[in-house]
């Protein structure tokens, strides 16, 4: 535990965040954009058209992924902003709030496929459906923490008001999650489970994995890169930051 809070100590200063930013963001760049290639061509044409939905189920590998994403986001939002409150770790304060806008993106979109997928699946742009209801508050959620960052001008002590609220917001996770198991839901049960062999095709499964890493790749790229320009803009006075702009 002492390690790892060093290691947190150690990278979470200005100056290594900056660098540990720079040095990771372009790798996480390229294997977004090797995987959302290879995943785009393999679910549009490697994969046959589904027997019941036709191509409509195309969408799915935009929408899944999404799904899963906005979560996983908000999941590393609130685990950033509990040790940015305990330990005060500026790098974990600025994380958790580029965290924020990256994962209602991630939220817009799955509602968005949702919607779309759903008018010729079920009839409907939209259901009070327990699994599409919590997912809206979800991103009502991001929009919350966004805001609240955004109303309060001293930085840190705006990143400490958002900071508590995601982790308030914290609790709707697993209700999005479970929502299917917990209540009668319109929405389908989880083709892919850790627990469970998965209910489709290999080449779908393959489709499916490569839009998820290109999301993955994405989220961690766009996280560092906008948490390193928060770093700089917040540092802005600071030695270290005129050093680079002298390099520069």
């Amino acid at each position: 535990m002492n390690s790892l809070l060093l290691w947190f100590n150690q990278t979470g200063s200005p100056p290594n965040f900056d660098r540990f930013c720079a040095r990771w963001a372009p790798w996480a760049w390229a294997i977004a954009f090797l995987a959302i290639a290879a995943g785009v061509y393999g679910g549009l044409f490697l994969v046959p058209a589904d027997s019941k939905q036709g191509e409509n189920f195309r969408i799915l590998y935009l929408h899944v992924p999404a799904a899963w994403m906005s979560l996983f986001i908000y999941g590393v939002m609130a685990i950033q902003a509990f040790i940015a409150l305990v330990w005060r770790i500026k790098a974990c304060e600025i994380l958790a709030m580029a965290c924020a806008p990256i994962g209602a993106a991630f939220t817009l979109i799955t509602l968005a496929t949702g919607s779309i997928w759903g008018r010729p699946t079920w009839g409907t742009w939209w259901e009070w459906d327990p699994r599409l209801t919590s997912e809206l508050v979800l991103l009502f959620i991001y929009f919350g923490v966004m805001g609240l960052h955004a109303a309060i001008e001293d930085r840190r002590a705006a990143a400490r008001a958002a900071s508590f609220l995601a982790l308030i917001g914290l609790v709707n996770v697993p209700i999005v999650h479970f929502a299917v198991n917990w209540w009668n839901t319109l929405h389908q049960g989880a083709t892919i489970s850790m627990t469970a062999a998965p209910k489709m095709a290999q080449t779908m499964l393959l489709a499916m994995l490569l839009m998820t890493l290109a999301f993955w790749a994405y989220a961690f790229a766009i996280v560092f890169t906008r948490a390193q320009a928060l770093a700089l803009e917040r540092e802005r006075d600071a030695e270290w930051v005129r050093v680079l702009r002298a390099k520069a």
